[in-house]
């Protein structure tokens, strides 16, 4: 197993399924894996799929893309995207239905500046005509 980051994902998983205060055998049930199977992720002996992945997130109650991310299936530039959702989804004071109209929204956004500004994608955002922003010599 070359470096697979399976035991950063196992450390993260534990982390997350204490949080939830569940046990190994809770969180198993609710996932709809075997509790064998996923004491070896947590261990890092294991490499789960994406569609493992996303059933523990759904029965943690986070972003499949947080989980995707550790597990080294998403790369760098998504990481900053799963964060937010997955502070979004942790957030105990707002409602289930609250973080979902957060989400879309926030995907709307994601999406509209994407198609608003393709030559803004170097690394400083440098590259744009500058037509938006405001003339400092006004």
């Amino acid at each position: 197993m070359a470096s697979l980051n399976v035991g950063n994902l196992g450390e993260y998983l534990r982390e997350q399924r204490r949080t939830a205060q569940l046990t190994l055998r809770q969180l198993a049930d609710a996932a709809g894996v075997s509790n064998p199977y996923l004491s070896q992720i947590e261990r890092g002996l294991r490499k789960p799929s994406a569609e493992i992945l996303q059933q523990l997130a759904k029965a943690l109650r986070i972003s499949a893309e947080t989980l995707y991310v550790q597990a080294g299936i998403l790369d760098q530039r998504d990481r900053e995207e799963a964060e937010v959702r997955s502070v979004i989804l942790a957030d105990p004071s707002i409602t289930e239905q609250q973080k979902q109209v957060l989400l879309q929204i926030y995907e709307s956004f994601r999406k509209e500046n994407a198609v608003a500004t393709p030559e803004q994608s170097g690394p400083s955002g440098a590259g744009g005509t500058g037509d938006d922003q405001s003339d400092p010599q006004s």
